[in-house]
């Protein structure tokens, strides 16, 4: 089952709970806008090409419409769909001010010089830059995107609009990013895992991890998993698995990778295969990497009695209830890896206020938000007798339906 298929199911079971009204079920699936632009630049050596962009905002009820541009060969419109409603729902669980969006280029990135990175960014920003604004769709970093590709965008459009730091997030910190924003995916991941340990009596420091993707989410993740005493077993990233059974020493296993640019030949852990990371023996195992990794074929083999979703959409419908039926608590993806837009968010204010704050504060604020959205969520499990994804999904639907309505929607 693709995102879109998997997010639409996950929404219409969530206002079946709600009991919402047909027509506002229907207009909350729709997106409000769907943008698609030409971008034409000429290649370094002179030769026109052309590629095409877009941007899907998906609902601005709560606020500005807030999500990521990626750039990718394969930047499909159902995902890009999927992942707009992801956002509009994730905003609200994680109760920010915020509507969902997404969008991106058909590029791949790593055949283009930094000069054609620009002024292909440069093009996408002066086609869509009177559609985007600090009160209206603020973007962010995505897969192959990055802090550099935010300060084009922020250049290009304040050209037209003036200085507007509050335009993109994910910014580099001399351009008005926030303190802790490179961390706060990871950050926001440990203390959702934190929250729910809680729950059951468990403490990081007690527990083993698996940890499958080690880009910045799986390392921050893992680094601070190992600051508070907790055993990180096994991980693995596209160039290979590790293991062992006593314990990863994280710190030397990065600098080891930053050195080689890989995992394997650590002198501390045992080579594995990177398919058996998602079924081998740990408490808790945090998909940290693509879509759809735990399906039907695997899910039955997981042997971790948690799952804590750090990447987008990693369990499909088929495992979700294969492993419900195992009792494997799964904490789902629009709250736990909420936390980077959580920090994009203080991005935001910080430049709208024109006053930074130090990464303390950033911190500090980030947990108190991810653990009052735990409770929250919490609570709709509670009320509404479910687990944790509808818990999840109520209350992210809940909230963009209460401000639809109060806004007059049937007017």
């Amino acid at each position: 089952m693709n995102a879109l298929a998997a997010t639409n199911r996950n929404f219409r079971q969530a206002a079946r709970i709600l009991g919402l009204d047909s027509k506002i079920e229907k207009s909350l699936l729709i997106p409000f806008r769907e943008i698609k632009v030409e971008c034409t630049i000429p290649e370094d050596d002179g030769t026109l090409v052309s590629y095409v962009g877009f941007r899907v905002q998906h609902d601005n009820a709560r606020g500005p419409m807030k999500g990521g541009i990626r750039y990718h060969p394969e930047v499909d419109p159902d995902e890009v769909n999927a992942l707009a409603q992801l956002m509009t729902w994730k905003t609200a669980v994680a109760d920010i001010p915020y509507g969902g969006a997404k969008g991106g280029i058909g590029c791949n990135p790593k055949d283009l010089s930094v000069s054609e990175l620009e002024r292909l960014t440069r093009v996408f920003t002066q086609k869509i830059h009177d559609l985007i604004g600090v009160n209206t769709d603020v973007p962010a970093p995505d897969m192959g995107t990055n802090a550099q590709t935010m300060a084009w965008i922020l250049d290009e459009y304040s050209k037209f609009h003036g200085h507007s730091p509050a335009i993109v997030t994910g910014k580099p910190i001399d351009l008005g990013g926030s303190l802790g924003r490179e961390a706060a995916t990871g950050r926001g991941v440990v203390y959702a895992t934190e929250a729910l340990l809680a729950e059951y009596g468990k403490h990081v420091k007690d527990l083993t991890f698996a940890i499958q993707g080690f880009g910045n989410v799986g390392a921050w993740a893992g680094k601070l998993i190992h600051e508070r005493g907790g055993k990180v077993v096994a991980v693995s990233d596209i160039t290979g698995a590790v293991k062992n059974p006593n314990g990863l020493d994280i710190p030397a296993l990065l600098s080891h990778k930053e050195k080689t640019g890989k995992l394997i030949d650590f002198a501390g852990a045992d080579v594995m295969n990177s398919d058996e990371l998602l079924t081998h023996e740990c408490d808790v195992l945090i998909p940290c990497a693509l879509g759809g990794v735990l399906n039907r074929e695997n899910a039955d083999n997981v042997k971790a009695k948690f799952i804590i979703e750090a990447a987008n959409h990693p369990t499909d419908p088929d495992a979700d209830e294969i492993l419900s039926k195992k009792g494997v608590v799964i904490l789902p993806d629009i709250y736990a890896n909420a936390g980077g837009v959580t920090v994009s968010y203080f991005e935001w204010v910080q430049n709208i206020q024109g006053f930074m704050w130090d990464e303390e504060k950033v911190n500090r604020e980030l947990k108190k938000y991810m653990t009052r959205a735990f409770h929250n969520l919490k609570g709709m499990c509670h009320s509404h007798n479910c687990n944790l994804r509808m818990g999840a999904f109520t209350l992210g639907v809940n909230r963009v339906a209460r401000a639809t309505q109060l806004r007059g929607w049937e007017a």
